[in-house]
C-alpha cells in the first residue's frame, strides 16, 4: 500500500491557489492587449481609446457609480444561475427573466406603487418584478419535474416568449406605452415617478450608485450562506448528483427542482427591476440588451462561487461602461470588447480544464 505524504500533498495545494488566481488575470491581460491590436488593425488611435475607455469606467465618480450599476444586475443573474446549477440545473433564461422582472416592475411603477408610502413605493415594483421573474424561472423548473424537459431549451425558448412581450407591452397604448407626442414616438413606457426611483447611496457627490448595491450584496451572502452551510443547500446539492438515489431516500427531488429554477428566475427577474427603478426609468423593448447572457457568462466563470460571481460581475460591468464611452469619444467599436470578452470566456474554460486535469494528477 502506497502512503501519501501529506506534506507533500499539502504543498502541491499551496502551488495550485495561486495558479487558480493567476490564470484569470493574466487571460483578462492577453484579451485585453489582443483587443489593442485589434484597435490599432483598424486605424484608431489606440492612446485615445485606452483614455476612453478608462474615463468611462472610472473617471468620474458618476463612472464608477454607473459601472457598479450595471455590475448589480449581472451579479444577480449569475447568482440566480449559480443557485440552479447546485441542483445540476442550466438557467440559460437570465435575459428572459430579466425582461418580465422589468416590465412587471415598470407596470408596478405606473399604475399604483408611486403613492405608497414609507419606502413602499420603490419596494412593491422590486417585489412585483422579483416574482415575475420567479415564476418565469419557476415554469422551466415545473416542466423540468412534470415532463422531464431540458431546462436549458425551456428557459431559452421562455426568453423568446419573454422579448416579444416586452415589445408588446411598450407598442400597444392599452398596456405600457406612452402617448405619442412632439417629442417622441418611439415604443416605450412613460418614466416611473420619483418616488419608485431606488435611493441613491451617495446624492451629494453625484454618484448614480443606488441601494441597488446593498440588495445585491444581501442576495450574494444569502445565497453564499444556502449553497454552503444549509440543509437546503446540501440538499439540492444531493438532488443534482443523484436525483434517483435522493427519491429512494425520502426527498421530493420535483419540488427542489422547480425551487431551485423559481430561486434562479426570481433573482434575474430582481436584476431586471432593478435595472429600471434604479437605472433607465421607463421601459423600451431592448432595455435588457443583453444583460441576461452576459450575467450566464458571469455564472459560468465563477465556478459555483458567490464570491466568484462578484468579481466576474465588476470586470464585466465596467468592461461594458468602458466600451460604451470608447465608441462614442474614440469612435472604436464597442464590439472590441465583446471580442475581449469572448476571449476571456476561453481562456478561462481552457485554464479551469487545465486546473482540474493538474489536481487529478
Amino acid at each position: 500500500m502506497v502512503m501519501k505524504n501529506p506534506k507533500l500533498a499539502q504543498g502541491t495545494r499551496r502551488k495550485l491557489v495561486p495558479l487558480q488566481v493567476l490564470v484569470p488575470v493574466v487571460s483578462t491581460v492577453i484579451a485585453l492587449g489582443i483587443g489593442l491590436l485589434i484597435i490599432a488593425a483598424t486605424g484608431a488611435s489606440v492612446v485615445e481609446a485606452i483614455e476612453a475607455f478608462w474615463d468611462g469606467m472610472a473617471g468620474s465618480d458618476f463612472n464608477i457609480g454607473a459601472s457598479i450599476n450595471r455590475a448589480i444586475s449581472l451579479a444577480l443573474v449569475g447568482l440566480g444561475f449559480i443557485f440552479a446549477s447546485r441542483a445540476n440545473l442550466t438557467n440559460v433564461g437570465g435575459e428572459g427573466q430579466i425582461a418580465m422582472g422589468g416590465m412587471f416592475a415598470t407596470a408596478a411603477a405606473l399604475h399604483g406603487a408611486g403613492g405608497l408610502p414609507l419606502g413602499l413605493a420603490f419596494i412593491v415594483p422590486l417585489a412585483v418584478g422579483t416574482v415575475a421573474g420567479a415564476v418565469w424561472g419557476g415554469l422551466a423548473g415545473f416542466l423540468k419535474a412534470a415532463r422531464g424537459t431540458n431546462e436549458v431549451i425551456s428557459t431559452l425558448l421562455l426568453s423568446f416568449i419573454a422579448l416579444p412581450l416586452v415589445y408588446w407591452s411598450v407598442e400597444s397604448f392599452h398596456l405600457l406605452r406612452k402617448p405619442i407626442s412632439d417629442v417622441s414616438s418611439l415604443p416605450e413606457s412613460a418614466e416611473i415617478p420619483d418616488s419608485t426611483k431606488l435611493p441613491l447611496l451617495f446624492p451629494d457627490n453625484g454618484s448614480p450608485l443606488h441601494i441597488g448595491l446593498l440588495i445585491a450584496a444581501i442576495a450574494v451572502v444569502v445565497v453564499w450562506l444556502v449553497l454552503k452551510h444549509s440543509t437546503l443547500g446540501l440538499r439540492l446539492r444531493a438532488v443534482g448528483l443523484n436525483a434517483t438515489a435522493s427519491r429512494r431516500a425520502g426527498m421530493r427531488t420535483s419540488f427542489y427542482v422547480i425551487l431551485a429554477m423559481t430561486v434562479s428566475g426570481g433573482l434575474g427577474g430582481l436584476g431586471g427591476a432593478i435595472m429600471i427603478l434604479g437605472q433607465q426609468f421607463y421601459l423600451t423593448s431592448d432595455f435588457s440588451s443583453g444583460y441576461g447572457f452576459d450575467g450566464l457568462v458571469v455564472g459560468l466563470l465563477s465556478r459555483g462561487s458567490a464570491v466568484g460571481v462578484v468579481i466576474g460581475a465588476l470586470l464585466f460591468g465596467f468592461l461594458r461602461s468602458g466600451s460604451i464611452n470608447m465608441e462614442i469619444s474614440a469612435h472604436v467599436p464597442s464590439a472590441v470588447v465583446l471580442i475581449c470578452q469572448g476571449l476571456i470566456v476561453i481562456v478561462i474554460a481552457a485554464s479551469a480544464l487545465l486546473t482540474n486535469r493538474t489536481v487529478t494528477r
